[in-house]
């Protein structure tokens, strides 16, 4: 599926789609997302070599956690949420981390799993713990 995405600063065109991957099934389920630059779309699907669009696909997977109530059968009293993202931070692949990427990382994980959680009406009140770290 192709989504449109963000807006351009200077106009009320849209710069970029978002490619975007759902899955569904009894094991859980998975979106993995990824923005695309408009005209290298465009040059993909007019027969253009697909090795120069830059990919960085992010997404989140959920699933059962496996703990049932006492004498169920089926059912699931929880969930396993996972998030994974792709950032560029920085185009030198030597260069490291500051702190202000990883606060801005981490802070970008608390809000999506917020809203993942909103989303779903599964608010139990208890902030999602980043765990990445430089």
């Amino acid at each position: 599926m192709i989504l449109p995405g963000a807006q351009a600063a200077s106009s009320n065109q849209t710069s970029m789609l978002i490619l975007q991957e759902t899955c569904t099934d009894a094991s859980g389920a998975m979106v993995v997302y990824a923005p695309v630059d408009i005209p290298a779309m465009h040059l993909v699907m007019s027969g253009g070599d697909s090795a120069y669009v830059a990919l960085l696909p992010s997404g989140f997977a959920i699933f059962p956690d496996g703990a049932v109530e006492p004498h169920q059968t089926s059912g699931s009293l929880g969930s396993l949420l996972t998030v994974g993202f792709q950032i560029l931070v920085n185009n030198q692949p030597t260069a490291k981390l500051t702190m202000e990427s990883v606060e801005t990382v981490n802070g970008l994980i608390s809000c999506t799993v917020q809203k993942i959680k909103a989303a779903l009406h599964c608010d139990d009140g208890i902030p999602p713990t980043p765990v990445y770290k430089p």
